[in-house]
């Protein structure tokens, strides 16, 4: 047999090999690539609503998707870090932590639309959403029939009842 020949005979053998392993490798990087898209819309679709479920579970997976040795990436990991910061900081008044949490948020998914090749500015990101007050005034409804109901059940607030119609005997 010539070299040729062996030639042949590997690449035979070969070529399905790397073309699986082709096939892995750019499926693997497009389902890491949706990962972080999917982190970007829910982000995105929510950002009016940071308390929402959706929203905080998917800030926790930035981490997980995000990567540091990335160095496209890293900025939207650091960004997190500093967002997450002021998320646990008890430390500053209410108005500015409110003021400093939306600035944070908006670079957060700046640098994120940068990474995913959209082409939103900050203050589309910050201006453009659509949340109907009715869904506040709801989520403050809400809010406070639980409040109450808790400083009834934990006896801080009584009930008032009046009987206007007293059954016949």
């Amino acid at each position: 047999m010539t070299i040729s020949d062996w030639i042949m005979i590997i690449a035979v053998f070969s070529g399905p090999i790397i073309a699986v392993q082709l096939t892995r490798f750019l499926d693997s990087r497009a389902a890491a690539k949706q990962r972080k898209l999917d982190i970007f819309k829910i982000l995105m679709s929510t950002r009016q609503y940071t308390t929402n479920w959706d929203h905080v579970m998917t800030l926790n997976r930035i981490d997980l998707e995000f990567n540091t040795k990335n160095s496209k990436e890293r900025v939207v990991v650091e960004a997190w870090k500093a967002y997450l910061d002021l998320l646990n900081d008890k430390s500053i008044s209410s108005e500015q932590w409110v003021t400093k949490r939306l600035d944070l948020l908006v670079d957060l998914l700046h640098k994120m639309s940068i990474v995913l090749d959209y082409s939103f500015d900050k203050t589309h990101i910050k201006n453009s959403s659509y949340s109907p007050m009715v869904h506040g005034n709801i989520e403050n409804q809400q809010d406070a029939i639980r409040q109450g109901l808790l400083e009834v059940l934990e006896g801080k607030k009584t009930v008032q009842m009046e009987i206007t119609n007293w059954p016949k005997q």
